[in-house]
């Protein structure tokens, strides 16, 4: 596909969605939405995830019920003192306002209101768009100290792609590279556990420490269009790789197995069952709010694939782990071949050179998936391959360490937060 595909597909600025997002500043298009409800199929869907919020937290699993005994405490040589010292020379330069607005207990629920759209449904922390120069730099800084580099090159471009398609839309008060929350939640320590999230269109990070131990789970990032064509970052591009990985695998596989692996033959497929596609997720289904989606494993075992065929997968899972530093991915990655009699592949869509599609890999350590969708900003009523959405979770209650949270000491909060 043409790198310059997407512009077929520009919107018209003069609808009142885009003219809202270049009058309203995030919190006005916020409240806009919230109290008038356009579009309306995504006011429905939010009023399900806060349906869904008041669940309490137990993970996502095949069948409802959580596998113990899957996650250990483990020493990943995370530099947790370099972590804690960027994370206070942040804090340290916040004001009174800010520093109660940037903390939340471990605990509290509100970890899980990280969301994807543009919209600002949830505004924790401080938003890097609102503050100072130094903030944000400062907010890099600890973002650097943590992820690989390769990932953190990856967050950047994500964000990046963001700023571009706000100036495509002419939406940069909503959408603009800057436009993400970060917040805290326990006190950063090397000693106790803590994490953050950092969230906000199609960039979403959930991150948690317990000593030189990270966990990098739930995740999501998307990029619509996935490739800057113009200006100053022209041939910034995410995600080809899983894609191109992916359906190299897909192909690679016999008629027979990709028979088994798809699972439906067309993206908006007539035999989904109702829920299994919506506007927001299409055919994801462990996206924003799903935290304890019961996800049955469909498709093919990765144990049954050939050995080349078996590093296909695990070169697609070094790709959704490219936020860990490189000794915890590794430790990831033998988890997950731990578990290769247990890890199922399916597939959505055709699997054509040209064709959009979404596939899936899990196992009880780990779930990915991949979907190319129709336009949300852009115009192209059928998914493309411009449009690509990607999601990590760590099932059987391994997302924001919660499993490891429960083998860890208790944390006392000694601070109080007055929202």
């Amino acid at each position: 596909m043409p790198e310059s595909a997407y512009r077929e597909h520009l919107p018209d600025l003069n609808i009142p969605r885009f003219q809202m997002m270049h009058k309203q500043d995030a919190h006005e298009y916020a409240a806009d939405f919230k109290q008038n409800g356009n579009p309306p199929w995504l006011h429905g869907l939010y009023m399900h995830w806060l349906a869904l919020l008041k669940e309490p937290f137990r993970g996502v699993t095949t069948d409802g019920k959580v596998k113990p005994g899957l996650y250990d405490l483990q020493d990943e040589g995370v530099p947790i003192q370099q972590i804690v010292a960027a994370a206070d020379q942040l804090v340290s330069q916040l004001s009174d306002k800010q520093k109660v607005s940037i903390f939340y207990h471990i605990d509290d629920p509100r970890w899980r209101t990280w969301s994807n759209p543009e919209f600002l449904l949830a505004d924790k922390g401080i938003r890097l768009d609102e503050v100072t120069e130094s903030v944000r730099k400062s907010t890099m800084t600890l973002l650097a100290t943590i992820l690989s580099p390769e990932g953190y090159e990856k967050a950047v471009a994500a964000m990046r792609i963001n700023g571009y398609l706000g100036e495509l839309i002419n939406g940069t008060k909503v959408c603009n590279e800057w436009s993400y929350n970060i917040c805290f939640f326990g006190e950063p320590s090397t000693t106790r556990p803590w994490g953050l999230s950092f969230y906000g269109h199609h960039l979403c990070l959930n991150i948690f420490f317990y000593k030189t131990q990270i966990i990098v789970s739930p995740w999501f990032t998307g990029a619509e269009p996935n490739v800057i064509d113009s200006g100053p970052y022209s041939g910034t591009r995410i995600l080809h790789e899983e894609e191109r990985l992916g359906l190299q695998l897909m192909q690679s596989l016999t008629p027979e197995e990709q028979s088994q692996a798809q699972v439906y033959k067309l993206m908006k497929d007539p035999a989904m069952p109702k829920g299994r596609w919506n506007h927001d997720d299409q055919r994801h289904l462990c996206g924003a709010y799903r935290d304890n989606r019961i996800v049955p494993y469909e498709g093919i075992t990765v144990a049954s694939m050939s050995s080349e065929q078996q590093e296909l997968v695990l070169d697609i899972f070094e790709q959704y782990l490219l936020y860990l530093p490189s000794r915890s991915r590794q430790m990831q990655i033998d988890r997950i071949k731990s578990h290769f009699n247990e890890t199922y592949f399916c597939w959505i869509g055709a699997f054509g050179d040209e064709d959009p599609f979404y596939f899936r890999i899990q196992n009880p350590v780990i779930l990915i998936e991949f979907d190319h969708h129709s336009g949300v900003f852009l115009t192209n009523k059928e998914p493309a391959k411009f449009h690509i959405h990607t999601l990590l979770r760590t099932p059987n209650g391994g997302d924001y360490g919660h499993a490891l949270r429960t083998q860890g000491e208790p944390v006392e909060q000694d601070w109080v937060w007055e929202g």
